[in-house]
């Protein structure tokens, strides 16, 4: 199971937690309605802050990769060239 879909399960639970948490209390429905806006915007904050970081890991990954990649392909055009002058060199 992917990280991103245990978090989403983790940050869905939460939410449905603490909703239920708010609707079920005994308090005014002006004071509810604030409750529930107020960790509806904490939530949306801190699903951002873990997809930016989420974001980051994932794009940091990729650079690595790219690099890896374009290092793979340096060394293999430097053995080409190498081959091509040991063969010359033998032909000739």
């Amino acid at each position: 199971m992917s990280s991103a879909k245990v978090l989403l399960g983790v940050l869905a639970g939460v939410a449905a937690g603490a909703a239920l948490g708010i609707l079920f209390a005994p308090d005014e429905g002006k004071n509810t309605r604030k409750k529930v806006s107020k960790k509806g915007d904490d939530y949306v904050e801190e699903l951002k802050s873990k997809f930016d970081d989420f974001l980051n890991s994932v794009t940091e990954k990729f650079d690595s990769a790219k690099d890896d990649a374009d290092n793979l392909i340096k060394k293999g055009k430097s053995k080409v060239q190498e081959a091509r002058s040991d063969f010359k060199s033998a032909v000739n």
